[in-house]
């Protein structure tokens, strides 16, 4: 199973709230798992968690923590998802949701200053 694949199916297994998601993502797209849209989800799921916009969605203290701990592993193809499909999505200044750029740890915080450094 490629990295990036585990990471979608690690990420439903540490945080059981998606996992609605992610079977509607597996059913949508023929039953393949495209981590980059499914991690689009993702990042938009956190944000309304976050934002306390939508009751039962993932705890987003729980996807972070998840994600600072892949994010440590330094594996590519599971960076390559955290940066460009969750990091890279996360809401720009001025938008609602933008302060949880604050709530990254250490390793999010590099990957995402590198990739956004005016936040």
């Amino acid at each position: 199973m490629s990295g990036d694949l585990q990471l979608a199916e690690d990420l439903v297994a540490r945080v059981p709230e998606f996992e609605e998601l992610y079977e509607a993502h597996v059913e949508n797209e023929g039953g393949m798992v495209l981590s980059h849209v499914f991690f689009w989800d993702v990042t938009q799921a956190t944000v309304d968690s976050f934002l306390d916009a939508q009751p039962g969605a993932p705890d987003w203290r729980s996807t972070l923590q998840f994600l600072e701990e892949q994010g440590r592993r330094e594996v590519p193809e599971i960076n390559e998802v955290i940066v460009t499909s969750f990091l890279n999505n996360l809401p720009f200044p001025g938008q609602p949701g933008h302060g949880i750029v604050e709530q990254l740890g250490p390793a999010l915080a590099e990957k995402f200053a590198k990739i956004r450094p005016s936040g």
